[in-house]
Protein backbone atom coordinates (compact mmCIF):
# COMPACT_ATOMS: atom_id res chain seq x y z
CA UNK A 1 0.00 0.00 0.00
CA UNK A 2 1.73 3.51 -0.99
CA UNK A 3 2.17 6.10 2.04
CA UNK A 4 1.10 8.74 0.28
CA UNK A 5 1.43 11.06 -2.97
CA UNK A 6 4.44 12.56 -4.37
CA UNK A 7 4.75 15.33 -7.26
CA UNK A 8 7.05 15.17 -9.55
CA UNK A 9 6.92 18.46 -10.50
CA UNK A 10 7.97 21.75 -9.17
CA UNK A 11 5.38 23.62 -11.40
CA UNK A 12 3.08 25.88 -9.46
CA UNK A 13 0.09 25.64 -11.72
CA UNK A 14 0.13 21.86 -10.54
CA UNK A 15 0.46 22.16 -7.09
CA UNK A 16 -2.05 24.74 -6.93
CA UNK A 17 -4.43 22.60 -8.52
CA UNK A 18 -3.85 19.43 -6.12
CA UNK A 19 -3.30 21.97 -3.07
CA UNK A 20 -7.13 23.08 -4.41
CA UNK A 21 -8.66 19.87 -4.37
CA UNK A 22 -7.32 19.07 -1.18
CA UNK A 23 -4.65 16.64 -1.67
CA UNK A 24 -1.75 16.04 0.36
CA UNK A 25 1.23 15.65 -1.31
CA UNK A 26 4.95 16.68 -1.12
CA UNK A 27 6.44 18.51 -4.38
CA UNK A 28 9.90 16.90 -5.63
CA UNK A 29 11.65 18.11 -9.09
CA UNK A 30 12.08 15.08 -11.30
CA UNK A 31 15.37 15.63 -12.05
CA UNK A 32 14.63 14.58 -15.75
CA UNK A 33 16.47 16.74 -18.79
CA UNK A 34 13.11 17.63 -20.40
CA UNK A 35 14.99 19.69 -23.54
CA UNK A 36 17.04 16.27 -24.04
CA UNK A 37 14.14 13.90 -24.27
CA UNK A 38 12.42 16.11 -26.08
CA UNK A 39 14.51 16.19 -28.34
CA UNK A 40 15.05 12.48 -28.77
CA UNK A 41 11.51 12.31 -28.93
CA UNK A 42 10.71 14.77 -31.88
CA UNK A 43 13.98 13.36 -33.88
CA UNK A 44 12.42 10.08 -33.58
CA UNK A 45 9.03 12.12 -35.07
CA UNK A 46 6.91 11.88 -31.70
CA UNK A 47 3.49 13.50 -32.17
CA UNK A 48 3.09 16.59 -29.53
CA UNK A 49 0.86 14.29 -28.17
CA UNK A 50 3.51 11.70 -27.54
CA UNK A 51 5.80 13.94 -26.11
CA UNK A 52 3.83 14.73 -23.45
CA UNK A 53 2.81 11.29 -22.67
CA UNK A 54 6.64 9.89 -22.55
CA UNK A 55 7.75 13.01 -20.65
CA UNK A 56 5.21 12.31 -18.08
CA UNK A 57 6.21 8.65 -17.82
CA UNK A 58 9.75 9.48 -17.40
CA UNK A 59 9.31 12.18 -14.35
CA UNK A 60 6.75 9.94 -12.45
CA UNK A 61 9.68 6.58 -13.17
CA UNK A 62 12.79 8.72 -12.36
CA UNK A 63 10.80 9.62 -8.96
CA UNK A 64 9.20 6.73 -8.28
CA UNK A 65 12.13 4.35 -7.93
CA UNK A 66 13.40 2.90 -4.26
CA UNK A 67 10.12 5.31 -2.89
CA UNK A 68 6.80 3.59 -1.22
CA UNK A 69 4.41 6.57 -2.22
CA UNK A 70 2.51 6.99 -5.77
CA UNK A 71 4.51 9.35 -7.47
CA UNK A 72 2.93 11.56 -10.10
CA UNK A 73 4.34 12.63 -13.14
CA UNK A 74 2.57 15.19 -15.58
CA UNK A 75 3.56 17.01 -18.97
CA UNK A 76 1.93 19.59 -21.22
CA UNK A 77 2.62 20.36 -24.88
CA UNK A 78 1.43 23.14 -27.38
CA UNK A 79 0.10 21.70 -30.65
CA UNK A 80 -0.37 25.05 -33.25
CA UNK A 81 -0.46 23.67 -36.90
CA UNK A 82 0.52 20.20 -36.22
CA UNK A 83 4.05 21.68 -34.50
CA UNK A 84 5.20 21.54 -31.14
CA UNK A 85 6.25 25.17 -29.62
CA UNK A 86 8.00 25.35 -26.13
CA UNK A 87 7.93 27.89 -23.79
CA UNK A 88 8.89 31.14 -24.45
CA UNK A 89 12.16 33.05 -22.65
CA UNK A 90 11.55 36.52 -22.84
CA UNK A 91 8.34 39.20 -23.27
CA UNK A 92 9.48 39.75 -26.84
CA UNK A 93 8.93 36.23 -27.84
CA UNK A 94 5.42 35.54 -25.89
CA UNK A 95 4.30 38.90 -27.54
CA UNK A 96 5.58 37.38 -30.89
CA UNK A 97 4.17 33.79 -29.87
CA UNK A 98 0.72 35.28 -29.09
CA UNK A 99 0.40 37.21 -32.59
CA UNK A 100 0.95 33.62 -34.05
CA UNK A 101 -1.74 32.18 -32.56
CA UNK A 102 -4.21 35.07 -32.61
CA UNK A 103 -7.16 34.44 -34.34
CA UNK A 104 -6.92 30.63 -34.61
CA UNK A 105 -7.01 27.29 -33.00
CA UNK A 106 -4.18 25.46 -31.08
CA UNK A 107 -4.43 22.53 -28.82
CA UNK A 108 -2.86 21.59 -25.23
CA UNK A 109 -2.54 18.01 -24.45
CA UNK A 110 -1.78 17.37 -20.82
CA UNK A 111 -0.57 14.03 -20.05
CA UNK A 112 -0.52 12.36 -16.38
CA UNK A 113 1.45 9.04 -15.43
CA UNK A 114 1.27 7.71 -11.65
CA UNK A 115 4.15 5.38 -11.08
CA UNK A 116 4.55 3.07 -7.69
CA UNK A 117 8.40 1.34 -7.00
CA UNK A 118 9.51 2.04 -10.59
CA UNK A 119 6.39 0.55 -12.31
CA UNK A 120 3.65 2.41 -14.01
CA UNK A 121 0.34 2.00 -12.40
CA UNK A 122 -2.08 4.49 -14.16
CA UNK A 123 -2.31 6.89 -17.04
CA UNK A 124 -4.44 9.37 -18.80
CA UNK A 125 -3.75 11.90 -21.40
CA UNK A 126 -6.43 14.25 -22.36
CA UNK A 127 -6.45 16.98 -24.56
CA UNK A 128 -8.21 20.86 -25.10
CA UNK A 129 -9.03 23.07 -27.95
CA UNK A 130 -8.35 26.66 -27.66
CA UNK A 131 -9.17 29.56 -30.25
CA UNK A 132 -7.94 32.84 -29.70
CA UNK A 133 -10.16 35.73 -30.38
CA UNK A 134 -8.27 38.35 -32.97
CA UNK A 135 -7.39 40.78 -30.44
CA UNK A 136 -5.91 43.98 -31.22
CA UNK A 137 -2.56 45.50 -30.54
CA UNK A 138 -3.38 47.87 -28.08
CA UNK A 139 -4.81 44.84 -25.99
CA UNK A 140 -1.56 42.59 -26.27
CA UNK A 141 0.47 45.10 -25.17
CA UNK A 142 -1.85 46.01 -22.20
CA UNK A 143 -2.03 42.20 -20.88
CA UNK A 144 1.34 41.35 -21.61
CA UNK A 145 2.02 44.57 -19.11
CA UNK A 146 -0.40 43.39 -16.54
CA UNK A 147 1.03 40.08 -16.54
CA UNK A 148 4.53 40.49 -16.73
CA UNK A 149 6.99 37.51 -16.05
CA UNK A 150 4.04 35.29 -15.38
CA UNK A 151 3.44 34.84 -19.24
CA UNK A 152 6.50 32.91 -19.52
CA UNK A 153 5.57 30.27 -17.47
CA UNK A 154 3.28 28.50 -19.40
CA UNK A 155 3.95 27.28 -22.92
CA UNK A 156 0.62 29.52 -24.45
CA UNK A 157 2.04 32.24 -22.93
CA UNK A 158 -1.41 32.51 -20.90
CA UNK A 159 -2.67 31.77 -17.74
CA UNK A 160 -6.38 31.23 -18.12
CA UNK A 161 -7.06 31.59 -14.21
CA UNK A 162 -5.86 34.50 -15.33
CA UNK A 163 -6.48 37.44 -17.17
CA UNK A 164 -5.29 35.32 -20.35
CA UNK A 165 -8.80 34.42 -19.97
CA UNK A 166 -9.47 37.31 -22.10
CA UNK A 167 -7.69 35.97 -25.35
CA UNK A 168 -10.16 33.15 -26.11
CA UNK A 169 -13.22 33.23 -28.21
CA UNK A 170 -13.96 29.69 -27.43
CA UNK A 171 -12.64 26.83 -25.42
CA UNK A 172 -12.95 23.27 -25.97
CA UNK A 173 -12.00 21.02 -22.79
CA UNK A 174 -11.65 20.31 -19.19
CA UNK A 175 -10.20 23.54 -16.90
CA UNK A 176 -7.76 21.06 -16.02
CA UNK A 177 -6.40 19.81 -18.78
CA UNK A 178 -5.54 23.49 -19.43
CA UNK A 179 -3.60 24.02 -15.98
CA UNK A 180 -1.67 20.84 -17.14
CA UNK A 181 -2.70 18.38 -14.90
CA UNK A 182 -5.81 15.91 -15.73
CA UNK A 183 -7.77 15.32 -12.17
CA UNK A 184 -10.82 13.81 -12.49
CA UNK A 185 -9.33 10.36 -13.25
CA UNK A 186 -6.32 10.58 -10.78
CA UNK A 187 -8.70 11.78 -7.80
CA UNK A 188 -10.89 8.58 -8.52
CA UNK A 189 -7.21 6.68 -8.51
CA UNK A 190 -6.07 8.20 -5.08
CA UNK A 191 -9.73 6.98 -3.63
CA UNK A 192 -9.21 3.96 -4.77
CA UNK A 193 -6.23 3.23 -3.62
CA UNK A 194 -7.29 5.03 -0.02
CA UNK A 195 -5.38 8.26 -0.14
CA UNK A 196 -8.68 10.14 -0.53
CA UNK A 197 -11.80 9.28 1.58
CA UNK A 198 -14.24 7.66 -0.78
Amino acid sequence: MSRGVVLASKSSARRAVLEGAGVPFEAVGSGVDEDVAKGELLARRATPRQVAEALAEEKALAVSVGRPELVVGADQTLEFQGRLYDKTETLDAARERLKVLRGKPHMLHSAVVVAERGAVVWRETQSATLRMRDFSDGFLEDYLAAEGEAALGSVGCYRLEGQGVQLFSRIEGDYFTILGLPLMGLLDLLRARGILKP
